[in-house]
């Protein structure tokens, strides 16, 4: 059973929260609460394995009682937030003190239409409780560890349709020991890639944002944000992103094509090249200008593929070096820079 404890100010939805969880089977609720003081008491005591946290509570706030349960009892948390800018940035705010994900309030801090999300919310709740706890304790120690700015080896990643759960199998099978920087290139709608690098680096052996207007990084990750193309530059002796709000290219931006050619354009290091399963053909100019410039291509193979649209575009063009099962790329991204 998964026992989950949910933090929520109205009544009325702790009441809505409670229908939908007790539609799962496989979930108990062991405690419920409206106050902020009270949920850290009991879930100090009860240490359920999943905690739905509202943002705004009465007496101290979500996202206080998440900087305290993260710092006394490292839990699996998801956050309640309403569609709104306000609701948005502390969102951001909980994701950047630890937790998993979240699940909106569609109309507002009370929505009644939240039994709509039902089978949205359980899957949320059964995917936080496959985290390692001990694993995410591990990475937060390590992303303590002082970050490189000498960087030799670039991976670029270009996915589309089916492209979010082929990442994160890759970055979560990816060793501790892997010396490189990622660009991720996740064709996704606005809003999106925020929280989904977020998830990321939960399961990523290093630091995974998105991306901003900053210095590259070694051993850490990039999603490109969407709507912005991610361009790689040199700047005296060091690399920067510069996102770029110029036209679309194939349809698309951010595009993977654009990523890779300035990595090949800017880049003096090793650079490995991996094209995702998606629809179209995103990523074959940015694939023939890092071969080019003597670099690797790892493409996924059609039995793997969700839609074998870019990956195909590749193969055919004989641009990719390894063919390989999704289960595969990892290995052979650590092979491939050494």
């Amino acid at each position: 059973m998964i026992r989950i404890f949910i933090v929520e100010d109205s009544v009325l939805m702790r009441k809505i929260i409670r229908e939908i969880l007790s539609l799962e089977p496989e979930f108990t609720i062991v405690g419920e609460t409206g106050l902020g003081n009270k949920a850290l008491e009991e879930i100090l005591r009860l240490k359920p394995d999943v905690v739905t946290l509202d943002v705004n509570l009465p007496d101290i706030s979500g996202l206080e009682v998440l900087k305290e349960i993260m710092e006394k009892f490292p839990t699996r948390v998801l956050m309640l937030s309403a569609y709104t800018q306000k609701g948005s940035d502390a969102t951001i705010k909980a994701l950047e003190l630890g937790a998993l994900d979240f699940i909106p309030k569609p109309s507002g801090e009370v929505s009644l239409d939240l039994y709509n999300f039902k089978d949205q919310i359980i899957n949320k709740i059964k995917l936080a409780y496959q985290i390692d706890i001990a694993k995410i304790l591990r990475i937060r120690e390590k992303k303590g560890l002082r970050e490189d700015l000498d960087i030799k080896k670039i991976v670029v990643v270009g996915a589309s349709t089916g492209g979010p759960k082929a990442i994160i199998e890759i970055m979560s099978n990816l060793s501790s020991k892997v010396d490189a920087t990622f660009l991720i290139i996740q064709h996704m709608p606005a809003g999106f890639t925020k929280s989904f690098a977020q998830r990321l680096s939960w399961y990523a052996p290093f630091k995974i944002k998105e991306a901003e207007e900053e210095i590259l990084r070694k051993r850490s990750g990039y999603v490109a944000p969407s709507g912005f193309h991610m361009i790689i530059e040199k700047r005296s002796k060091f690399y920067y992103i510069r996102l770029d709000e110029t036209k679309l290219v194939n349809y698309l931006r951010p595009s993977v094509d654009v990523a890779m050619k300035s990595v090949a354009e800017n880049f003096e290091g090793e650079i490995i090249g991996v094209i995702l399963t998606g629809m179209g053909k995103d990523g074959l100019e940015g694939a023939r200008a890092i071969k080019k410039k003597g670099g690797k291509i790892i493409a996924q193979d059609e039995s793997s593929c969700i839609v074998y649209g870019m990956p195909k575009a590749v193969i055919e063009e004989n641009l990719a070096d390894y063919v390989l099962p999704l289960s595969e790329i990892s290995k052979k991204i650590e092979e491939c820079i050494g």
